[in-house]
């Protein structure tokens, strides 16, 4: 029974995908030199190619800047306030509003930053927020 358990899980978890993943392996070569991504360890590679997936919300709050808007403007408060109150799901759904993506760069929340603007618009209650996702800018009328 060993024998036959162990031939199973060789075929399942190796020789049944070994062509897929040649072939996959080769176009990935072919597009990322292997010259180019074996000083990374496994967790790094994975880190850079899809970004981070978990975060210190204060410090996304520390890197914020402002336009037209001062980080100590009640509106700027109560929007922190807010958001550190919603569930993780949220901040995520936050996230992606903001920039399009759940996750971050490899570079991690320390070097990601992004404004939060006042629209200036004439009846900022009749207005939602909206993001600009390719310049990181959340409009948050007053």
């Amino acid at each position: 029974r060993k024998e036959y358990v162990d031939l199973y899980v060789n075929y399942t978890f190796n020789k049944s995908v070994q062509k897929p993943f040649e072939d996959f392996m080769q176009g990935f070569l072919r597009g990322c030199p292997a010259r180019n991504w074996k000083m990374f360890f496994p967790e790094e590679l994975q880190v850079l190619l899809q970004g981070h997936a978990t975060f210190d919300w204060h410090l996304l709050e520390k890197n914020a800047m402002y336009r037209q808007y001062k980080k100590l403007d009640q509106a700027i408060r109560n929007f922190w306030t807010v958001f550190h109150k919603l569930p993780e799901e949220k901040k995520k759904m936050f996230l992606a509003f903001l920039s399009g993506s759940e996750r971050i760069t490899g570079y991690g929340l320390e070097r990601f930053r992004f404004w939060i603007a006042d629209p200036q618009v004439e009846n900022p209650d009749e207005r939602s927020l909206y993001a600009n996702t390719c310049s990181l800018i959340l409009f948050l009328p007053r």
